[in-house]
């Protein structure tokens, strides 16, 4: 087994980054190293191209994103942690892929529509092909499994349709590239605002008051939550209770992933009781569970070097993993080397 996943280094990490995506690595990490398989996690710093940029934020975030990721449980010497920029096999396959992909294929990918908008002649080429890039990230590895969520899912189809048509193409009755199979984690958790339930917790939203962040302290964490946006109803007993309510639904989710417990469960304990004393319940809850992460994250994000080696550690071991494939895909191709 061989998990492969990436995550763009986008800098700022929240309490959503953690629970939707960074916690499962960990889980996934443990699993599958206890059974003789492999995770290869890697930054995505190649698809940050798609999008304007700012080159020096890139490098930082990159760098934090290292930071967060092994203050969160990430271990380097049992998973390969590593950024695409060092392993250019990425982009190599792309482009190899590239003539497989068609334009079809991607001009239905919904992530595309909604990132161009209305302005699609504007919009990068980048943009429109980066669903190629994120095959080759998996199939250059040989990857068996990628964990995905709801927006991910028919990027991985598409991978698994490029895969199909090049050994059908290519492969002379061989098998170039492994058809990788999704991983749905069970508590892939989808965490929202503090400030408007309906919309998911994010980086970019203007108000730092919408989200916990990685590096905010004790008193930081407990202002947040005791001003998050709730409505003057007190917690029903069980989970059908809450629908409508998507502030109060969230707040409970929360409590909900970060002890382990189902929503039922909190709402047996906290049901009747009003958000005076539910809101202070969940702020020493996150307190409490995203201590050793933050003193962690922060001791990390300060030794550049030591987040630099990782990186290039990675990145070797990640290589010697791409070349066989990549030299089997030129091989397939007809392409001398």
């Amino acid at each position: 087994m061989r998990v492969v996943s990436g995550i763009q280094p986008t800098g700022n990490l929240h309490l959503g980054n953690y629970l939707g995506a960074i916690r499962n690595w960990v889980r996934m990490q443990d699993d599958v190293t206890a059974q003789g398989g492999q995770c290869l996690y890697f930054l995505a710093d190649l698809h940050a191209l798609s999008q304007p940029h700012v080159p020096a934020e890139l490098a930082s975030n990159t760098r934090e994103m290292v930071a967060a990721l092994v203050a969160c449980g990430i271990d380097p010497e049992r998973s390969i942690l590593f950024n695409q920029t060092q392993v250019p096999h990425h982009a190599e396959l792309q482009w190899l892929l590239n003539g497989t992909a068609r334009m079809g294929w991607l001009n239905r990918m919904t992530q595309w529509k909604d990132k161009a908008g209305k302005n699609r002649e504007g919009a990068s080429v980048a943009l429109f092909t980066y669903p190629v890039l994120q095959a080759a990230d998996v199939l250059l590895y040989q990857a068996t499994h990628v964990p995905v969520g709801d927006d991910q899912k028919q990027h991985l189809e598409l991978a698994r349709d490029i895969a199909q048509k090049f050994n059908n193409d290519f492969g002379a009755g061989e098998e170039v590239f492994t058809l990788p199979d999704p991983i749905i984690p069970a508590e892939a958790a989808r965490i929202m605002s503090l400030r408007d339930g309906s919309a998911k917790m994010s980086k970019s939203d203007p108000s730092d008051m919408s989200r916990i962040n990685l590096t905010d302290d004790a008193e930081t964490i407990m202002t947040k939550v005791k001003k998050a946006r709730t409505d003057p109803e007190p917690l029903p007993s069980d989970k059908g209770g809450l629908d409508g309510r998507p502030e109060a639904a969230n707040l409970v989710g929360i409590y909900a992933a970060m002890s382990g417990e189902s929503q039922d469960a909190v709402l047996a304990r906290f049901g009747g009781e009003g958000f005076g004393k539910f809101k202070p319940a969940l702020g020493e809850l996150l307190v409490e569970s995203l201590a050793p992460i933050n003193a962690r994250f922060i001791e990390l994000r300060q030794d550049r070097a030591a987040l630099d080696a990782i990186l290039r550690q990675g990145a070797e071991k990640a290589r010697k993993l791409a070349v066989p494939t990549l030299e089997k895909a030129y091989a397939a191709l007809g392409l001398v080397r």
